[in-house]
């Protein structure tokens, strides 16, 4: 492979480009920022040849763009899109995004945002159930976050204006947008033609052999924050279980292995791989570390056993069910859409684990998450953003998707299983920084340069 023959010097510069590639996918002459399309032109070919040996990854590099398209081995919805102000995109943001996209594909070189807008209203008017007025705050803000979507990633560079003024008010306020159309087109490149699939499972990955299997694995060490032997087929948990295999991954990202007898995770310490970093700050952050606390210390008290309960870690098919309904069916080319679906069917490993017992984790209900929650915001709640101290609710729920995104635990309809990695940080020490009485009032004496004790 390329980077055995990558100078010892130069490693480090290899590997966090294949980090930035990576976890950006499309890098751009301003996205993720100005540094990093120069670094993965530097190191283009040995990219191109090593992120498609390992994991079945294609690679394209010109002069203004790199894109890295991926194969998918299943769904996720644990990493959205979200909006320049960290807006989670719903449907309706992700639908205007599509659009946008289509509209700018038969554009020029330049379009305000008004002119965008009513492509983007006449596209939706033709699908049932989607529309965009501007005569509607919620519809302009969808649509703003989608277009600053794109202008965070260079498709749209403003030129003159401000979209803000505009979703304030269309007949005041206008934006102009300089078009950058090889990132529009490089943005959307889907790998079949969606109108040939009459399901979602058809964008997803075959296992037809062993190197197949192995670039499976490898794609899972890198996309999970942990791979859980019991999420993997037996094949997969041998693969998973060889040195080399994993060495080659660390080889090329740069990152540690970290092995456990449940499986294993990959440690960022550089933060170019991950998309969330943890432990972090903000309070949602820590919270979520003292509720890790509360709940290690419960499921280690042998004097009062918890249940446990069994749970697939591999994901339902509720999302596919929900994304297969919503396709339009007027536009699938059925003859095409069948003959592919025969082939894309996804690989069957139940005949490996018929026989084994399912496996259990332990298991905590809601109402003692609540409670627990609760208390720690009582305790420690004078540390919050201001935002949590009144919403203990809102704050129990995104604590707990932040640990779902983390693969820490794993929701059940009426509370959550336990899952290994989460004692990893089961030791964490709390230390609440009490501030002193003069470090929270500043005297005249103190402001003008006088002598005195307990200055800021």
């Amino acid at each position: 492979m390329k980077r055995q023959r990558i100078d010892a010097l130069a490693l480090d510069s290899y590997q966090r480009a294949a980090r930035v590639m990576l976890a950006n996918h499309l890098v751009t002459r301003v996205y993720p920022d100005r540094i990093a399309l120069p670094l993965i032109r530097r190191w283009a070919t040995e990219l191109r040849e090593d992120l498609a040996e390992l994991f079945g990854y294609r690679l394209e590099v010109t002069e203004t763009t790199a894109r890295l398209y991926p194969v998918h081995d299943r769904l996720d919805d644990a990493r959205p899109a979200r909006s320049v102000n960290d807006r989670v995109f719903d449907r309706r943001r992700y639908a205007y995004l599509s659009l946008a996209l289509a509209a700018l594909g038969r554009a020029g070189d330049q379009i305000t945002l008004s002119e965008l807008a009513e492509h983007v209203a006449d596209y939706a008017s033709r699908i049932a159930g989607l529309d965009l007025s501007t005569e509607r705050a919620a519809d302009r803000d969808a649509f703003v976050d989608a277009v600053g979507w794109l202008g965070a990633r260079g498709a749209l560079t403003l030129a003159d204006g401000d979209a803000g003024g505009w979703a304030s008010d269309p007949e005041a306020g206008e934006a102009l947008y300089d078009i950058d159309r090889p990132v529009v087109f490089a943005l959307f490149r889907p790998s079949r033609a969606l109108q040939h699939l009459h399901s979602v499972r058809g964008l997803l990955a075959e296992d037809t052999d062993q190197a197949d299997q192995a670039r499976r694995v490898r794609r899972a060490l890198v996309e999970r924050p942990v791979v859980y032997l019991d999420e993997l087929s037996a094949a997969e948990s041998a693969l998973l279980g060889q040195d080399r295999l994993v060495g080659e991954v660390e080889s090329c990202t740069g990152l540690r292995a970290e092995r456990r007898a449940e499986g294993v995770a990959l440690i960022d310490s550089s933060g170019r791989l991950s998309d969330t970093r943890f432990p972090g700050t903000g309070t949602l952050a820590q919270v979520a570390l003292l509720l890790i606390g509360e709940i290690a210390d419960t499921v280690l008290d042998i004097d009062n056993p918890i249940p446990r309960r069994p749970g697939a870690l591999t994901p339902d098919d509720t999302l596919l069910e929900h994304l297969d309904a919503s396709i339009p069916t007027a536009g699938v080319f059925a003859p095409l859409a069948e003959d592919l679906e025969t082939s894309t069917q996804a690989p069957d490993f139940t005949d490996d684990i018929d026989d084994l017992e399912p496996v259990t984790y332990p298991f905590l209900d809601d109402a003692w998450v609540r409670t627990t929650v609760t208390a720690l915001t009582d305790r420690y709640g004078a540390t919050f953003a201001a935002q949590w101290q009144a919403d203990v609710g809102g704050l129990t729920t995104e604590v707990l998707a932040l640990l779902t995104k983390l693969r820490l635990i794993r929701p059940v309809e009426d509370g959550l299983l336990v899952l290994p990695a989460l004692a990893r940080y089961r030791g964490a020490v709390v230390t609440v920084r009490v501030r002193k009485a003069e470090e929270l009032f500043v005297t005249a004496a103190d402001t003008d340069g006088s002598t005195g004790e307990g200055g800021v």
